[in-house]
């Protein structure tokens, strides 16, 4: 594949994370032009360009970025990198994308970076940290440090259910066991319909530790919908809802789930749109990883 073929393939993608870093569509288009201009003078054959125009387009952006803020902003982010975790309590990818317009001022260009990267696009600590010459630790703290700033932010008002939710579910495809008990309630429990323990979920789960263990690394098939009304998840097969995932929440804190599969339920299950782009594999729910 030549040059420019390889490089359309892959513009709509690059175009997607130039935005969301710089949050300027038009300035993403610039970036994107510019890696294209450094993707056609370059010599070295590349055995993953994909990759190399990803690492090319994200220092592009983070230069844009490191213009908008004071130098000292970024040397205490490189100190703050070798601290303690300070966020297992966070809101995740979905909604990632819009607490950032509300913090934008308050992320360092790493920190940002290291958030968006991992969170909305799936990227691994170790290939954030070779795009930003850090190490896996380093990227994974940056990561942390910016999920600490968004959720500090949100701490002024009420967290939406719909965040807590979507915090939730991302947490649990993502691996994420600090994160899960963060948003869960002490007393959480999980809960079943007699559908549902047919398909295959758990009648009941007790308690704050049981229920993430449960969730830690699972749900990676399930889709944002509503349920009687409320924010929730649930399991597609052929186009149909075949469990669905019904939260409740209380301060922030997810208190209960029921899986539901009675029909009349699943018959006004409405999908949600997503918010960001999430890869999701075709798995039953009841699965764990």
């Amino acid at each position: 594949m030549g040059s420019t073929a390889l490089f359309e393939a892959e513009r709509g993608r690059l175009t997607g994370l130039a935005t969301r870093l710089l949050g300027d569509p038009h300035e993403a288009e610039d970036i994107v032009q510019l890696a294209w201009l450094r993707l056609h003078g370059t010599d070295v054959l590349l055995e993953n360009p994909a990759a190399w125009l990803t690492t090319v387009t994200t220092r592009l952006c983070l230069d844009r970025l490191r213009a908008r803020v004071a130098v000292p902003v970024e040397l205490d982010e490189r100190v703050a990198a070798e601290s303690p975790d300070p966020a297992d309590s966070v809101e995740r990818r979905d909604a990632v994308a819009q607490a950032l317009h509300v913090v934008v001022d308050r992320l360092s260009p790493n920190e940002r970076v290291a958030l968006v990267l991992h969170e909305s696009f799936g990227y691994g600590f170790a290939e954030i940290g070779g795009i930003l010459d850090r190490s896996p630790a380093a990227a994974r703290k940056l990561a942390s440090r910016a999920r600490e700033k968004v959720a500090s932010a949100e701490r002024g008002g009420p967290v939406p259910d719909r965040s807590v939710v979507d915090a939730f579910m991302a947490a649990a495809r993502g691996g994420d066991l600090p994160g899960l008990l963060a948003l869960l309630a002490p007393g959480a429990t999980v809960r079943a319909d007699a559908a549902a323990i047919a398909a295959g979920t758990p009648e009941r789960i007790d308690g704050r530790e049981a229920v993430a263990a449960f969730f830690d690394g699972s749900a990676h098939a399930a889709l944002p919908v509503l349920v009687l009304g409320r924010p929730g998840y649930a399991w597609f097969h052929l186009g149909a809802a075949r469990v669905a995932f019904d939260f409740s929440v209380d301060g922030g804190r997810v208190g209960s789930i029921v899986f539901r599969a009675d029909p009349e339920v699943l018959a006004g299950v409405l999908r949600r749109p997503r918010r960001s782009a999430v890869t999701l594999e075709g798995r039953d729910p009841s699965e764990k990883q």
